[in-house]
């Protein structure tokens, strides 16, 4: 038996659509109450819901009981605070997991592919119910940032960059795309994430947002590109040697 999965997401793992008029809204992200939480990059999260309705921002699964990425517990003290970004997590119908706001401090290309990865939504959910993806509704205007996606986290030809003004709303795969955010700045960048489960729900609510599949790169400098692969290599192996000076003064002691 297999998971339920939307043939949206078949072609390239993401679908963006129709953007949101995020100008009507308050910027109800700036009362909200943030956790210090790192995923990629130099961040903050402020949970909307999390495993059993506390102010902290773990996977489920490493709570008792222990649970996937379904089921979240709305955080009183921030949904009274961001009602309407509630409400934009609803919108679909899906069930809804982990629901938060980041806060991503500038960085630069490099820092984003550095921090490409892949998330652990489906983590203890039963074969036969649905698929976790994540709603991403950038909730600043940052129309020279982009989401960084990869199917190959080491292969630069795999990479899809979709920018993100106010009101952006892209839903991926995060468990099977590579992704992060290159955000130049200046200021912090705010994104609503969403885990829904996949379904009838969630597909018709982006069936009836004309969903695109796949979107045009705009154009960067290949020797640009090279150099950020440069950059991470050395990273990389900076990394790989100290953790094998690490294990050598470990089998000393």
């Amino acid at each position: 038996m297999d998971y339920v999965k939307l043939p949206e997401f078949e072609e390239s793992g993401y679908v963006v659509v129709d953007s949101y008029d995020q100008a009507q809204d308050p910027a109800e992200w700036l009362d909200i109450e943030f956790v210090d939480w790192k995923s990629s990059g130099e961040t903050r999260f402020a949970p909307l819901a999390s495993a059993y309705g506390d102010m902290e921002c773990n996977g489920f699964w490493h709570h008792e009981p222990p649970k996937t990425d379904k089921d979240g517990v709305w955080v009183p003290a921030n949904i009274a605070r961001a009602p309407r970004l509630k409400a934009r997590a609803e919108e679909p119908g899906a069930n809804i997991g982990r629901c938060r706001v980041i806060e991503l401090q500038p960085n630069d290309y490099a820092d984003a592919v550095w921090n490409l990865h892949q998330d652990d939504n489906n983590r203890l959910n039963p074969e036969g119910t649905g698929w976790i993806v994540r709603g991403f509704f950038n909730l600043t205007d940052n129309p020279d940032s982009y989401m960084v996606l990869r199917e190959d986290k080491n292969d630069p030809e795999t990479e899809t960059r979709i920018p993100l003004p106010a009101g952006a709303q892209v839903i991926i795969d995060t468990q099977r795309l590579w992704h992060a955010v290159w955000h130049p700045g200046p200021e912090p960048r705010y994104c609503l994430i969403t885990s829904w489960e996949s379904g009838p729900e969630l597909g018709a609510w982006i069936r009836a947002r004309h969903p695109i599949s796949r979107v045009d790169n705009a154009p960067l400098d290949p020797a640009f590109l090279a150099e950020a692969q440069d950059e991470v290599a050395r990273r990389r192996a900076a990394k790989e040697a100290a953790s094998g000076a690490m294990v050598d003064v470990m089998s000393e002691a």
